[in-house]
């Protein structure tokens, strides 16, 4: 069957369209995305700027239009921690269903780290052993750990990289105390769940997934993503440590010139950076490996296991 996703994150809006079965890895077959950056049009009190709803309304309608064009047959439509903590996000989605007859789901923290849990466990497999996964978007980080589909633990925390560079950095770069300052935010709110999470034993493999790990990897020197989806990509310790001193003293435009990173995410990969420093450190990970896939294919392979069998009872060996 043709799938298609809009994935309505805190960075990102975008439309993927998969040819998909149950048993089969999806196929990707088309995609369509816009940084919209909701984060960016939370006011003072929380809410979602007319200019902003008015946007996705604008990108809603489009995507709608697309995977209709491209024969979609199933639209699962989602949002995540911009829309989720906003205020007025139930009046926006309303607004939303009602303009573009498009219902979306509004997915907790705690779902977002189930789900791209699932998508690690599915491309990595049964070998992999004890995952623990972690997950930077623009608004949240997300962390799960354990050997089955299902996390022993999944935990979100405010901690995403388009928030962090909104509410804590007032300067391209940001001054050194201004680096202080979050750095000790970032630590103390992680430190807080090492223990709940270690408690269920040391990980055979750890994993990140999200484009902030990815331009990371890249910039401290894995394949470039033209090499195709089955390289290995890696991030070390310590080059997590060299490259987290320095992008905090880059302005955006200078980050933006570094190989993989994008003009869009550049401003906030500095803040992604301290992020990605700290779960390194304190879950004493000395390596972690990219994961081509996150929360997408993870509410994709959601979708296809609801699917019912395909075993014809009738056909069936007799006992």
């Amino acid at each position: 069957m043709r799938l298609g996703v809009l994935d309505i994150g805190s960075n990102t809006v975008h439309l993927l369209v998969v040819d998909a079965h149950r048993g089969a890895r999806p196929m990707p077959a088309y995609s369509h995305k816009e940084n919209l950056r909701l984060t960016e049009y939370l006011g003072k009190d929380n809410r979602l700027a007319d200019k902003g709803i008015e946007r996705l309304c604008d990108f809603v309608e489009e995507a709608v239009r697309l995977a209709e064009d491209k024969g979609v047959e199933d639209l699962l439509a989602f949002a995540t921690s911009a829309v989720r903590e906003a205020a007025n996000g139930e009046q926006v989605l309303a607004q939303v269903e009602e303009h573009c007859g498009v219902h979306i789901d509004v997915l907790s923290g705690r779902e977002e780290a189930r789900l791209t849990f699932l998508a690690v466990r599915r491309w990595f497999g049964w070998s992999s052993g004890r995952l623990l996964a972690f997950d930077i978007g623009g608004g949240s980080l997300e962390i799960a750990g354990g050997v089955d589909e299902e996390p022993d633990v999944a935990v979100s925390l405010p901690l995403g990289a388009g928030r962090l560079t909104r509410d804590w950095f007032t300067a391209d770069p940001p001054s050194p105390e201004e680096v202080r300052r979050l750095r000790k935010h970032v630590r103390t709110e992680i430190a807080r769940t090492v223990g709940d999470i270690v408690r269920y034993g040391e990980p055979d493999r750890a994993v990140a997934s999200s484009k902030t790990f990815k331009q990371l990897a890249r910039i401290a020197g894995a394949a470039p993503s033209s090499e195709g989806a089955y390289v290995s990509r890696a991030l070390s310790r310590q080059d997590m440590a060299d490259w987290a001193i320095k992008l905090v003293s880059m302005s955006a435009a200078e980050r933006a010139e570094l190989s993989g990173v994008s003009e869009g995410r550049a401003a906030q990969l500095a803040a992604g950076a301290l992020v990605a420093d700290a779960v390194m450190d304190l879950f004493e990970v000395d390596r972690l490996e990219v994961c081509p896939w996150a929360l997408r294919e993870g509410v994709i392979l959601r979708r296809l296991d609801l699917l019912p069998g395909r075993l014809d009872p009738s056909t069936a060996a007799p006992e």
